[in-house]
């Protein structure tokens, strides 16, 4: 006989509310055994009388909690170390990370916060500058820093670059194009350039001999610094307006560089600092602008406020030689792009609050195999195996320079730093 679907919605229904004779059972089994036999009895008796519904509020995963003796009691208020032993096991964790401890945090030191220069307004409306904290101690330890590795600004930066047997003007020349030349152009390609025009240039490096020199023989001569087209161009320009306005010699004052094509305020200054020997202002290239921003001297947009900034509290007598620490610095260990912190002293001491951990130095390892057959007898034969491990690494650069003082150069940049070596002079020639 067919049931119709109203029964069998209803015989599901009764039995999802009728209580499980298993819970009762095992209910029962752990009464007797603690010795209360007549309440296991008596409990019995109440789960047979209690309808279907009453057994759902009596369950334990009610809300209001009822004791085994089915009286109902108030749930006790969670006290906050309940709650917060709960929310503390109920944190979720990476099975991929270990969880910190309390000793490890508290015994290393906390990293560095950035604390950059605040203005002061005076009473009066005048403002003041307050350094940044630890400044000086961050810059005592950059400078020691420098003096342990050999960056390529040490041996081909543009302030050396200038023939030392050349008249002072001819010199002040070559300082100033020198630096025209090394605008988004590396050291080493700067140094090039300019030797090659030291040497290539008919009557020497002089004013005349730009005047004199074709465009396309000038734009080959300085073919493998960037926008090499475009500072053709600048340096023909140059020549001109300073034999026409400024006495065939470089202006003396920042405003009369700064209205040369192709100089901007970086250039100037330099400039003044290194052919006039006047420091009228920081020059503030990409690595000076990004270090003293990764230190949180500051938070500047561009150069040019950067050195708004570090002229504000930097003592003068620093303004000269924080151009060539910073660019050293970021060239050997604080670079672009994988900054060295495991080498920096700064991570070290806690100060550099951009610090990261640094990652092992990737080194290919090349494996060479060798077989070698030896006949025992006729028809028989014994392999050998010799392996050959031969490991390069991947991050050296080699540079050749040359220098007025020492003469040919050879600079081995490596992971660890650089290495200098003396070359034959003859290497050259």
């Amino acid at each position: 006989m067919r049931t119709s679907r109203i029964a069998q919605q209803t015989r599901k229904v009764v039995n999802a509310l009728s209580p499980e004779k298993r819970r009762s059972t095992r209910h029962s089994l752990r009464n007797f055994t603690n010795g209360n036999e007549s309440d296991n009895v008596k409990a019995e008796d109440e789960v047979k009388e209690e309808s279907p519904l009453s057994s759902l509020s009596s369950s334990p995963a009610s809300p209001t909690g009822v004791s085994e003796s089915g009286k109902r009691k108030r749930a006790a208020p969670a006290t906050s170390e309940n709650a917060a032993s709960e929310r503390h096991s109920n944190a979720r964790r990476s099975p991929r990370k270990a969880p910190k401890l309390d000793d490890d945090a508290s015994a290393g030191k906390r990293k560095a916060r950035r604390q950059p220069a605040k203005h002061i307004k005076g009473p009066n409306g005048s403002l003041s500058v307050e350094p940044p904290p630890n400044w000086e101690r961050m810059y005592d330890i950059t400078t020691a820093m420098r003096k342990r590795v050999l960056a390529p600004v040490d041996t081909m930066g543009c302030e050396s670059l200038a023939e030392e047997h050349r008249s002072p003007q001819d010199q002040r020349l070559q300082t100033l194009v020198s630096l025209m030349l090394s605008s988004q152009t590396k050291d080493t390609v700067t140094a090039a350039a300019m030797r090659n025009l030291q040497q290539n240039l008919s009557g020497g490096f002089c004013l005349q001999s730009l005047l004199d020199i074709d465009p396309d023989e000038l734009n080959e001569l300085i073919g493998k610094v960037g926008f090499h087209n475009t500072k053709t161009k600048y340096i023909k320009n140059v020549a001109a307006i300073l034999r026409e306005k400024f006495n065939s010699d470089i202006p003396d004052t920042i405003e009369g560089l700064v209205s040369l094509p192709g100089v901007g305020p970086k250039m100037a200054y330099l400039c003044m600092s290194a052919a006039w020997g006047r420091d009228e202002g920081i020059g503030v290239d990409v690595h000076v602008h990004r270090i003293t921003n990764l230190w949180g001297w500051h938070k500047t947009a561009n150069a040019e406020q950067t050195r708004s900034e570090l002229e504000s509290w930097l003592p003068r007598e620093k303004w000269h030689e924080i151009n060539h620490m910073l660019v050293g610095f970021g060239q050997t260990i604080c670079l672009p792009v994988g900054r060295r912190c495991g080498e920096c002293d700064l991570a070290t001491e806690k100060l550099c609050p951009s610090a990261v951990a640094s990652s092992p130095v990737k080194r290919k390892v090349k494996k060479e195999v060798e077989l070698k057959v030896e006949p025992k007898r006729e028809g028989d034969s014994v392999v050998k195996e010799e392996f050959t491990e031969v490991k390069e690494d991947d991050v050296g650069v080699k540079i050749e320079a040359e220098s007025a003082e020492a003469g040919a150069v050879e600079l081995m940049q490596t992971a660890g730093g650089a290495e200098v070596s003396l070359m034959d002079e003859r290497r050259d020639k």
